[in-house]
């Protein structure tokens, strides 16, 4: 097992056919955990696929150093990185079996003289005869037994023999992954691996490889675009945007706690609903015509906006499950339902507000009889407001205390190598 660190990491590529450079990567610094699954997340051309890339060996920075464990790896070749890659593409060997493809790392992870490369070959050759007309090979004999058991792990050992072509989706999926589980490597890398699936396979698969890592315990780096995947398979989330890192921290973090409007419109489906609203003093907001009085750490990172003489100008943010529909009175907001969503368990409401004119997402029960085109009031959860000034940056909230009744927060516990 290991950990990976980026330092100041750049990569760009040069101009082509008289355009710009195009730099993908700015001075990027990440630390992974040992043993930690991190998920890379991000718009198309953000650099997560460039980062998994660099650190498998497959592309230089243009500056920067790239460590796996105590190891600088940045000049290092692919096969000296002790990492092993899983491509969204599959890439298994057309003409090797299931067997073959899950044990062609392991017979090029050493060199071989060319006697050893005949004897290696012939017991190959061999191996379907009775023992006593079978060519030796103690290497070859290790190679099919971690081959045995990577295909008994992953429930793959009916199909050792067949070829790629008599495989489904996810069984070809399943091979590319025990190829690089196969080398025992300290770093996997997986570069959106269910993204060929159906929705169906795709739920089960990535319920699977989160058990396959828990109980494997190694550093794992997986690059996704799925909101769900990544809500649901890291211990921790990195989200880039332009080649910065925009924020990294648990799922839960990045959910309640965005630290910029990127991060806020990013993760979480629907986006957090973000409206223009005004610090008017006494640590209250107003929108329209309404004012609110936020609760809990909000609160106190408005009051401590306000104090500081901050500007009057900030952006309010409400997930769709902080607004509610609630009876007329004189604090709700007075909106019309523009469009309704049906997902079975819950209706997702799109309203506009009568006053303002702005969009606004928001969950109700199956149970509430709403129609496109009904006029609603909707509550606001005191306690949901997440405030980010002209910027774009979320408003610092005041430091913590720790101590039993704040202790320091932690990652996920992760199992022991």
């Amino acid at each position: 097992m290991a950990e990976v660190r980026f330092q100041q990491v750049s990569k760009t590529y040069p101009p082509r056919r008289g355009s710009a450079p195009v730099e993908v990567l700015r001075q990027l610094d990440l630390s992974i955990a040992d043993g930690e699954f991190l998920v890379l997340v991000g718009p198309s051309g953000c650099g997560k696929s460039t980062l998994l890339r660099l650190l498998a060996g497959l592309e230089s920075p243009s500056s920067g150093e790239v460590f796996v464990g105590d190891r600088c790896v940045t000049g290092l070749r692919p096969a000296e990185r002790d990492v092993a890659m899983v491509f969204q593409s599959y890439a298994l060997y057309p003409h090797l079996s299931v067997a073959d493809n899950i044990g062609f790392g392991l017979r090029r992870q050493r060199s071989r003289t060319p006697l050893q490369q005949l004897g290696d070959g012939l017991h190959r050759a061999t191996r379907r005869l009775p023992r006593a007309l079978r060519f030796p090979s103690a290497r070859e004999e290790r190679i099919e037994q971690r081959i045995r058991a990577v295909a008994d792990t992953l429930e793959l050992g009916a199909l050792l023999d067949r070829l790629p072509k008599e495989l489904s989706g996810g069984q070809k999926q399943w091979v590319a992954l025990g190829r690089a589980i196969a080398r025992q490597p300290a770093v996997f890398l997986m570069d959106e691996p269910l993204s060929n699936l159906d929705a169906k396979l795709r739920t089960g698969t990535r319920a699977q490889i989160v058990e396959l890592q828990r109980r494997l315990g190694t550093t794992t780096v997986y690059v996704t675009h799925d909101q769900v995947e990544a809500m649901t398979m890291g211990h921790r989330i990195a989200v880039l945007n332009r080649g910065r890192l925009q924020q990294l921290g648990t799922p839960i973090e990045l959910y309640q706690w965005p630290s910029n409007l990127f991060v806020a419109q990013f993760i979480g489906s629907p986006p957090m609903n973000l409206l223009p609203v005004l610090s008017v003093g006494g640590g209250q907001l107003q929108l329209g015509s309404k004012r609110f009085l936020p609760e809990g750490p909000t609160a106190d990172a408005l009051l401590q906006w306000q104090s500081g003489g901050g500007g009057e100008q900030l952006s309010g943010g409400l997930r769709a499950e902080h607004l509610k529909l609630a009876p007329a009175t004189n604090r709700n907001l007075p909106a019309e339902v523009s469009h309704r969503e049906a997902l079975g368990n819950e209706q997702l409401l799109t309203c506009r507000l009568l006053e303002g004119d702005h969009l606004v997402q928001l969950r109700a029960t199956p149970e509430q009889a709403v129609a496109v085109g009904q006029t609603v009031h909707l509550e606001v959860d005191p306690a949901g407001w997440r405030l980010f000034d002209g910027a774009g940056e979320a408003l610092p909230r005041p430091a913590e205390p720790l101590g039993p009744s704040a202790p320091e927060p932690v990652l996920p516990e992760l199992p022991a190598s």
